[in-house]
Formats: structure tokens, sequence, C-alpha cells
């Protein structure tokens, strides 16, 4: 009973210490509508880059990536440590710069906005932001089942995974309600540092438990000798590849991530943060995937339903410490979540409240209704998260493999002063409608003389349907936009901008 009383004071200390920080950033923020969702575009580089990046840590980084690194080796350090390190860079440079610079001329807020207004479509932009919404929902849904998960395991059960996932549900709600995004910024900052330091200290305290990185990696080569060459019947490069794409592009348009592109306070600061991002990610990724992975080796047993992480640490280090590293954990967890609430709000409020049911909503009010919607759409996942419909991996890779299918489109329009309306949809659409029925479909098997053909496969040949779903999306938004005529009220040059 001690233990557990310890372990929940740490945790729910480290959840004052951020809702502290959250009253500060609310004293000083404004109640209009840009300063709430975007800090009246005021981030500095430390800032944008560790909001960013703990804004993408979340139960599938902290959980997720090791518990596949304990069942199939390290080699997932691959798919998201270095190869999405360096795409995502690549994409923010080729995106979020071309973003930003076009916000910082036009006033944007959302992706759904700036898109809208350069086609003059209301209906593009309620599409736009439709598809964000729907497949942020299970990405939120992923943060507190990942907390329930954590919290139960931690107690072993003491704490049911439906009030673990409860306490983070209120907490963000209340955090997000009153931070915006300045005050989600000033805690990410806090929470990526914190969740380095504690990484790093629970490396080279389990190392030195087992004789350092050789006899880790020695007692692993025993377990498990497989791990120790690159590459297997799971990782082939077709998973890999497939892998690192889909959840780089991805990335980039989840809004949480993409509306981040408009918050600099310069030119230099967004160039600053993109070339310091894969070392960033490299930090934290190895290191987290490399605890999974020794964890085979050091015969840990992990439950069905729970996570290695915990369980590793419950059995090296001291239950206090193992209670902090569970902080970090739901630090990541919550530095996601708050954002995905906030910049799902800003796109529900904005993109389909105000142009479709209150077109005259001013920016005070326009605030307040974000707040509403935060708590709405917390409640809402909590309720979804309580099925528990699926893994964590599996339902972060359907939520990737959905904003992937927005990426290619995107890209076209903000490069090429040809795109139409009538191509964004084509390409929208299609590409969505084929990665939805081979998420929602069942997979069949067709006869074709003596081969047996599948239809509905996440996989043809090892290769993800998202990359096929991206591909047919970035080919019909181009030959649609070919056979079509701009319509009278689309303007390309609002796209027009020169880089600084």
């Amino acid at each position: 009973m001690f233990e557990l009383s310890v372990q929940l004071a740490i945790i729910v200390g480290y959840l004052v210490v951020a809702l502290g920080i959250g009253l500060i950033a609310y004293r000083v923020s404004t109640n209009v509508a840009e300063d709430y969702y975007l800090a009246n575009r005021s981030i500095g580089t430390l800032v944008l880059l560790f909001t960013t990046f703990a804004t993408l840590l979340s139960a599938f980084t902290f959980f997720g990536g090791p518990n596949i690194a304990y069942a199939q080796g390290p080699e997932w350090i691959l798919v998201m440590g270095v190869m999405d390190g360096v795409l995502f860079a690549m994409l923010w440079y080729l995106i979020g710069y071309k973003q930003w610079l076009i916000g910082q001329k036009q006033g944007y807020v959302t992706l759904s906005e700036m898109l809208g207004d350069r086609f003059g479509s209301p209906r593009l932009r309620g599409l736009v932001a439709g598809v964000s919404l729907f497949w942020l929902f299970p990405y939120i849904m992923l943060q507190q089942m990942g907390a329930g998960e954590a919290l139960s395991g931690l107690t072993e059960g003491v704490i049911p995974y439906w009030a673990g996932a409860a306490l983070i549900t209120a907490f963000m709600i209340l955090y997000v309600v009153l931070a915006g995004m300045r005050g989600v910024a000033w805690t990410d900052t806090i929470q990526g540092l914190f969740m380095l330091s504690v990484v790093w200290i629970a490396v080279a305290w389990v190392l030195s438990a087992v004789g350092g990185p050789s006899g880790a990696t020695a007692a692993l080569g025993e377990s498990n000798p497989e791990f120790l060459a690159l590459g297997s019947a799971y990782y082939t490069p077709q998973y890999i590849i497939s892998t690192a794409v889909v959840i780089a592009f991805g990335v980039t348009m989840f809004p949480q991530i993409n509306q981040r592109f408009f918050v600099a306070g310069s030119s230099r600061v967004l160039k600053r943060s993109f070339v310091l991002w894969p070392v960033l990610v490299l930090l934290l990724f190895v290191p987290t995937f490399l605890l999974g992975t020794w964890a085979a080796g050091l015969g840990i047993e992990v439950p069905e339903g729970a996570n290695v992480l915990p369980v590793l640490l419950s059995e090296y280090t001291p239950m206090w410490f193992a209670a902090l590293v569970i902080a970090g954990a739901m630090a990541a967890m919550m530095s996601s979540s708050d954002s995905m609430l906030l910049s799902g709000s800003s796109y529900f409020i904005r993109d389909l409240y105000r142009p479709f049911v209150d077109p005259t909503l001013g920016e005070t009010r326009e605030a307040w209704l974000a707040r509403g919607g935060v708590a709405v759409f917390a409640t809402a996942t909590f309720v979804a998260s309580l099925s528990r419909p699926g893994t964590l991996i599996e339902v972060g890779n359907t939520a990737f493999g959905g904003f992937a299918q927005l990426t290619l489109p995107v890209m076209v329009a903000l490069y090429w002063q040809s795109t139409t309306r009538d191509g964004m949809v084509a390409g929208i659409v299609g590409s969505q409608l084929l990665y939805l029925s081979h998420v929602f479909v069942p997979t069949v098997t067709v006869e074709l003389g003596a081969t047996a053909v599948p239809l509905f496969a996440r996989t043809y040949g090892g290769w993800d349907v998202a990359l096929g779903g991206m591909l047919l999306g970035a080919l019909l938004t181009i030959s649609v936009s070919l056979l079509t005529t701009p319509a009278a009220d689309e303007e390309a040059s609002r796209f027009a901008v020169s880089a600084d």
C-alpha cells in the first residue's frame, strides 16, 4: 500500500506541476482565437522544437515501439528513429515552411482554412476538417488506452484500466481548456526535457544491473540470437519502407503537428527546428527501443495486455523511479493529447461550425466555444477507449495511414498552381475511399485459376495498402486538375509566396 501511495503521489504531483504551468499561460494569454490556437505565432526555436517533439511522443512511442522491439527485435529503430526522423524533417521543410510563409501572409490558423480559401470552397474546407477529425479520434483514444494500461500495469491492477484512462482524460480537459497553445507549448518543452532525462537514466540504471551494454547484448544473443541480425520475417524491406513512409507522411498531416507549421516566430526559428529534428528523435527513440529489445534477453515476462517498459523498470529499478518513468510516459501521452484536443477543437469550431452554422462567429466567442469542444471531444474518445478496440500499434498504424492520404494532394496544391478544386476533391476522396475499404472491409480471397488473390487486405506483397492510396491521391489530384478548369473563385495567388 505504501508503494502504491508513493507511485500515485509522483504521478499526481507531476500532473499538478503541469497544470500550474497552464494556469500561468492562461494569465498571460488573450481571449481571442488566434492566441488560443497559435499563441499569436510567436513561438521560438527551443519551444517549437520541443513542442513538436513532445506532441509526437505518445503511447505509440513509449509503449507500442518498445513492445515491438521486445517481440520482434531492434530494427524498429530504423523505422522510427532513423527513417522517420529524416523523412519528417524533409517534409517539415517541403510542406511546413511553405505553409508558414502562406500563413504569415494570409493569417490562416488551420490547414482546412488555408485550402478552403485557396480553392474558394467551404465544402473542401469541411472535407479536409472532417477527414482530419475522423482519423484524430482514434489517435486521441490511443493515448487514453496507453494511460489506462500504464497505470494498471504499474500498480499491478490496483488502479483499473478505466480509472487510469479517466484520470488522463479529466486532466487533459482541465489543462487544455485553461492553457491553449501557449501553455501547451511551454509544458511540452518541460515534458520533452523530462522525458529525455528519465529515459537515459533508466538505460543507465538497467545496464548497471545487468553488466552494461555487453552484458545485455550477450544475454540477448543467448535467448534471441536472431535479434542481433538485420532483418527477419517481420522486418522485411517492404515492411520497413512502408511503415516509415506512411508514418512520416501521416505525421505531417496530423492536425496537432500541421498546425505547428504556422506558429514559428520567424523563418529562422522554423529552419533551425527542422534541422535539429533528427538528432532529437534519435536521442529518445534509440534508448526506449533498446530497452524493449534488451528486455527480451533478460527473461522479462510481460503479462497479456501489458507493456514491456513498466515491467522491465519494476524489475531493475526502485519503485519510485519506475513511477517517475511512467510519469514521463504519461507526459508523452499528455503532450500528444493536449495538442490533439486543441487542434481538433480548432478544426471543428473554425472549419465546420463557423462556416456552416454561424458565419458571424467572433474571435472571443470562438475561443470559448473551442474550450467546450475540447471537453466534448475528450469525453467521446474516453468512452470509446473503454472498449479497447485493438492494440496500441493497430490503432496507431490505422490513424497514420488515414492521415497519410492527405499529404500528396496537399503537396501538389502547394507547389502546382494549376491544381483545381475538382482535382483536390478527387484526390482526397479517392485515396480515402481506397484506404477505408481496406481498413473496415474484411479481407476476402478470390480464386483466379490456381492462384488465390486477396482483396481488401492491408498489405499486398508486403507493401502497405496506404502507399497505394497515397499514390492514387496524387494521381487523381493531378489528372483531374488537368481535365478541369479552375472555378472563378479559386485564387492560386494566395499560395504565391517567396522564401525568406
